[in-house]
């Protein structure tokens, strides 16, 4: 009976996460399965893989082949690195002990590699949203806090800008109503002399 580890799907419409499962070839995707091995879910970031390095390690060394993207986790998950090491103790090329040590190496290695890219990839996320949502970041916050009272000190300049230029406005006003108040009274001083002017012509007008 050939057998494959492959995804099974599960999740609801466009929120799939998979169970990695031994199963016969012949059976269908999200069919019957003879053992499940792992659960690899796409949808979080960094994906979340959990599956079992030694159920996976002894179904293909009993001839079970992985599909493509499974054959891609279980090299991501050092599965097929334990293989190879395993090759070499049957070889003699070493002992048990030190395919144990190298692994466990390489794990470490991995994490730490891991580690560092999803830090990475946090610093770009908040640098993103700091440029566009404009963010103060912390090492700045300090010299915010110094240069208020000197934003505080701008305020009151300008306070008292305002109320001297508000006293000047009013004096220009006082100015201006007593300007238009002389003017009307020199303004109404002839109108009283008009009279006199016609009586003086009225006698011209009779001589003719």
């Amino acid at each position: 009976m050939p057998v494959k580890i492959r995804l099974q799907r599960r999740g609801r419409k466009k929120r799939p996460f998979y169970h990695i499962v031994v199963a016969d070839s012949r059976s269908p995707r999200d069919g019957r399965f003879i053992e499940k091995i792992g659960v690899y879910n796409p949808m979080t970031n960094p994906a979340t893989i959990d599956v079992d390095r030694q159920k996976a390690l002894d179904w293909m060394g009993n001839g079970a082949q992985p599909t493509h993207t499974v054959g891609a986790i279980l090299r991501y998950k050092g599965v097929m690195y334990m293989k190879h090491l395993q090759r070499g103790v049957a070889k003699g090329a070493f002992t048990q002990e030190e395919a144990d040590k190298k692994f466990a190496a390489w794990i470490e290695h991995k994490e730490a590699s891991v580690s560092k890219a999803i830090e990475k990839e946090v610093a770009s996320v908040e640098a993103l949203k700091k440029e566009r949502f404009g963010v103060v970041p912390e090492i700045f916050k300090e010299e915010v806090v110094v240069e208020a009272p000197a934003a505080e000190e701008a305020e009151e300049v300008v306070e008292t800008a305002e109320e001297a230029t508000e006293a000047v406005a009013e004096a220009t006003e006082e100015t201006t109503e007593a300007v238009a108040e002389t003017t009307e009274e020199a303004t109404e001083e002839p109108k009283a002399e008009e009279p006199a002017a016609e009586e003086g012509d009225a006698p011209k007008a009779d001589a003719e």
